[in-house]
């Protein structure tokens, strides 16, 4: 017999279900997962030898936790990751509102059930799908909204009087007795709501409006944070922060591979522009490094971060603007462009917090120095380092392509140009070719033309070539010709 069809208190005692609170039930089912081997939190990636084990142990240690972190650093996930260590189903008495356990009930309503009704009484299973509970913390959040009030309307239909706590409303928290509940933003919750779940947090009372109830709600508390908070809207009390068991830091993914694991994970990519679009290996790189290059540039607040989703919106950007330029051209296939990245920037500037050298510079002009940057960090990895100082009348890896350009005078690169245009375009310049022959032979054709794209913008980053966007695409010059028709 499947124990979510037992319907009676008698059945449950018979089939000799024992009750476990919430937090032993994380542990037990977190010991059983991490003794077989299986990944605890899985679909996570980055925190596998730093913020996961922390967790692990702040489960074991039955603690309630603070997950402190900028944006996009993946904490709400991991609260909600923590649905998967409950059980699948655990029995309450029907029509509690706070979930009772039929073996220990907290609430009056189940427990003049109980006494009344004895083995016969109606028994419920809820999933663990439904123990889930989450409040961003808001400036209007009430002690009301969290813990409860009195309810006028229930008093007039009971007719009782508000002295009885029959006509008291439960607010979410006790609701969420028996489940995991989540606080986003914490020190955006004002002190005065924070001070009201000090007794919630270590001995269970709850106080409303003058009721003092002895209700042990057994529930597991995550908190989020963002460091910034404690400083520019508000802070944690102190009372409080003690209460938490265990405080972990997250953060930002330390390697490119790691980053795009991520990207490819969450970005929402149609089927049919997945395969209409073929994005180069580089291309995604290029992407990833981007961030990276975000969270260290002078132009952006590196306090407040810069999210995950960043790189994610900008993937789906990137995808859309191939999409749409090869939908413009009649083509049913293309390879991402180098030039297509200028798509990406509505993706960029809505997620990055510009301090006052930024905002001179203007959002749309930090976001194509961010990807300058990550193609100047990207160009050494592929091909010869370019040295600041070089002996005059001394030939490098170079200078075959910087004389292409001074005796062609340059060429445009329109942006909505068909694939056959770009291709050719591009393969005009043999010494391109020459260079990926001799330093990157190994690169896939499909990726080739990227590639040849990248060593323009590379040379333009490390000031061998000029870049000029015009309303419909870009003109690339040698630099002394680019600087003489300036005079």
């Amino acid at each position: 017999m499947k124990i979510e069809n037992i319907k009676t208190l008698g059945e449950l005692k018979k089939a000799g279900y024992e009750s476990k609170s919430i937090k032993d039930e994380l542990r037990s089912n977190l010991r059983e997962k991490i003794k077989s081997g299986k990944p605890t939190f899985e679909g996570v990636h980055g925190f596998e030898n730093t913020v996961i084990p922390e967790l692990e142990r702040a489960i074991l240690s039955r603690h309630n936790i603070n997950l402190l972190g900028l944006r996009g650093q993946a904490k709400t996930r991991l609260a909600r990751k923590m649905i998967e260590l409950l059980d699948e189903y655990i029995p309450f008495v029907t029509g509690s509102e706070i979930n009772d356990d039929p073996f220990q009930p907290i609430s009056r309503f189940a427990k003049d059930v109980i006494e009344t009704k004895g083995d016969e009484t109606p028994i419920s299973w809820l999933h663990r799908s439904d123990r889930f509970f989450e409040k961003l913390a808001t400036p209007d959040v009430t002690v009301a909204d969290l813990i409860g009030d009195v309810d006028p309307i229930k008093a007039a239909n009971l007719k009782l009087s508000y002295a009885d706590d029959r006509v008291i409303h439960f607010g979410m928290i006790p609701r969420a007795n028996r489940c995991i509940f989540v606080i986003n933003e914490l020190p955006d919750l004002q002190a005065r709501i924070q001070v009201a779940l000090f007794n919630i947090l270590q001995e269970g009372d709850i106080q409303i409006r003058g009721f003092k109830l002895r209700m042990p709600l057994d529930m597991q508390f995550v908190f989020t944070a963002n460091p910034e908070d404690y400083t520019n809207r508000g802070s944690i009390v102190t009372p409080l922060k003690d209460r938490i068991g265990s405080q972990i830091l997250t953060h930002y993914p330390e390697t490119i591979k790691i980053a795009r694991t991520i990207t490819e994970q969450e970005a929402k990519l149609d089927g049919v522009q997945s395969d209409m679009v073929h994005v180069p290996s580089l291309a995604r790189d290029l992407l990833e490094q981007i961030s990276f290059e975000a969270r260290e540039s002078e132009y952006i607040d590196n306090k407040s971060g810069v999210s995950a989703r960043l790189s994610i919106t900008a993937l789906e950007n990137l995808l859309s603007t191939a999409e749409r330029r090869a939908l413009k051209s009649g083509e049913d296939k293309t390879t991402l462009r180098l030039s297509d990245f200028m798509g990406i920037i509505p993706a960029i500037t809505g997620k990055v917090e510009l301090v006052y050298e930024g905002e001179q510079e203007g959002a749309a002009a930090v976001a194509q120095h961010l990807l300058g940057d990550a193609i100047h960090t990207f160009f050494p990895a592929y091909f010869p380092k370019i040295e600041k100082l070089e002996k005059e009348d001394v030939k490098n890896a170079y200078t075959d392509i910087i004389e292409w350009f001074f005796a062609e005078s340059g060429f445009e690169l329109l942006d909505d140009c068909t694939d056959e245009e770009y291709q050719r375009i591009l393969g005009s310049i043999v010494p391109l070719e020459v260079l990926i022959k001799k330093y990157q032979p190994q690169v896939e054709k499909e990726d080739k033309f990227f590639m040849k794209e990248f060593i323009l913008w590379g040379l333009v980053e490390y000031k061998k070539l000029s870049k000029d966007r015009f309303s419909e695409g870009y003109q690339f010059k040698d630099i002394y010709g680019s600087f003489i028709s300036k005079l």
